[in-house]
């Protein structure tokens, strides 16, 4: 989950390699979002991984937690229209020419967003390239795979939604179209580092960001239809995913290997008491493999040995601790055998 602790050109900082070592216990660490390039970025000091200085970055933190005995994805995002020139110094690029209805946090604070330029079909194959050199960068930089995001209403999920989806090319219009953006980056990913180190992330129906899809119900089928048919990819992961829901039962039912489930947890409100406990249950009750949890992680960095001791979780700190920098409400939260240990770099 993106915390903002990153150099403003995107590199990780040795704070980071504590924070995530800290939380090594956890089955698999999806590591936060970063851009495969310059135009991806989304918000200030966000991480990234399209250059050498990035790989050195995140090999201090992969080694950290390995040395913990962890083990980590890197989830790759290309935010779209979600950036900002004074974020990335350049105009935002998107499937069309329509703006975040929203604002975005700059150094300089809250801005509003700008009309992205719309994508040429070069702009789509060289993107689609940068998804590839990323994963294999993030691989150089020590870890065991990546997530592709097509989630959360950034560049993948603004081609599979109609409202940010005006074209009349190959990449827009049907859901055949729309799905061949997110179709050619995953299976780009997968020739460049196998699809056994490959995931995909997914949010049906989600709105944020501004996102309202319109057909979400013929999306997912045809997504998960054509992404079965690059090989075996490490997972599916659904974000907000609902037990109960027809959709969720018919992508389980489809999709034959690992499937990630995300709970939803009321956000934008306090966490469960249990920190999703209950709520993953369900998930794996309903055919969930593996299920993943977030804030409660921010907070608990042995959140693993909380939940199989029913211990009760810390509470995650006022949200103005959440992207400043630097160790606050980051690296300080204390385990239950106490408060956490300077960490290696002293910070």
């Amino acid at each position: 989950m993106t915390r903002n602790r990153a150099s403003a050109d995107g590199v990780p900082q040795p704070v980071m390699a504590t924070y995530y070592a800290q939380r090594a216990s956890a089955g698999l660490i999806i590591a936060e979002a970063s851009t495969p390039n310059a135009v991806g970025q989304t918000y200030a000091n966000t991480t990234a991984i399209h250059d050498d200085a990035h790989v050195a970055g995140w090999r201090r933190v992969t080694d950290a937690v390995r040395d913990a005995g962890g083990r980590m994805f890197l989830q790759i995002q290309h935010g779209g229209r979600v950036g900002h020139p004074d974020n990335s110094g350049l105009t935002p690029v998107a499937p069309s020419p329509v703006p975040l209805p929203d604002t975005i946090h700059t150094p300089t604070g809250h801005q509003p967003a700008v009309v992205p330029r719309e994508m040429t079909a070069d702009d789509i194959r060289e993107t689609v390239a940068d998804f590839a050199a990323a994963a294999r960068r993030a691989v150089d930089a020590g870890f065991a795979g990546v997530e592709v995001h097509a989630a959360n209403g950034y560049l993948l999920q603004q081609f599979l939604a109609r409202n940010t989806n005006h074209r009349t090319d190959a990449y827009g219009g049907p859901v055949a179209h729309r799905i061949r953006f997110v179709v050619e980056v995953v299976r780009a990913v997968a020739d460049a580092i196998g699809a056994e180190r490959v995931g995909v992330r997914i949010a049906p129906g989600i709105t944020v960001n501004g996102i309202e899809e319109g057909d979400t119900e013929d999306i997912y089928p045809a997504l998960v239809d054509a992404l079965k048919d690059i090989g075996d990819l490490a997972y599916l992961h659904i974000v907000f995913a609902d037990p109960d829901s027809a959709l969720f039962r018919r992508i389980r039912a489809s999709w034959p290997g690992t499937l990630v489930a995300n709970p939803v947890l009321g956000w934008g409100g306090p966490l469960p008491a249990d920190g999703g406990r209950h709520a993953g249950e369900r998930l794996l009750a309903a055919g969930a493999d593996l299920v993943s949890l977030g804030r409660a992680f921010l907070a608990n960095p042995d959140l693993v040995e909380r939940i199989r001791l029913g211990a009760p979780l810390n509470a995650v700190r006022d949200k103005g601790q959440m992207y400043v920098g630097g160790p606050a409400g980051y690296t300080d939260y204390p385990t239950l055998r106490g408060p956490v240990g300077a960490n290696r770099d002293g910070e």
